[in-house]
């Protein structure tokens, strides 16, 4: 049986050209990898879903989503706000 989600990345680009493969059925901990991916600065190559690659919108939907919670994150514990304030304030919802 195939995995609801497969993120192939390149966990440290700089240094290595291995392909590493993470998969999960749980679609927040796909969108939670992609925030670990982005906040590291790892090199994104790929996302399956059912075994079919996202392309285009599907996988810029998966980015933008995971790039707003990683904003929406990094004010909430910098600012020392509370999510509301986070949306009210920045758009970006928690």
């Amino acid at each position: 049986m195939l995995t609801k989600f497969s993120i192939d990345y390149m966990p440290l680009r700089q240094h290595t050209s291995r392909v590493f493969t993470h998969q999960t059925d749980d679609p927040i901990e796909a969108e939670e990898f992609l925030m670990y991916l982005l906040s590291t600065g790892s090199r994104i190559r790929e996302i399956r879903h059912e075994g079919s690659p996202l392309v285009g919108v599907q996988f810029d939907r998966m980015i933008k989503i995971a790039a707003d919670r990683c904003a929406a994150l990094m004010l909430h514990t910098s600012l020392n706000i509370d999510s509301t304030s986070v949306m009210h304030r920045f758009g970006y919802s928690a």
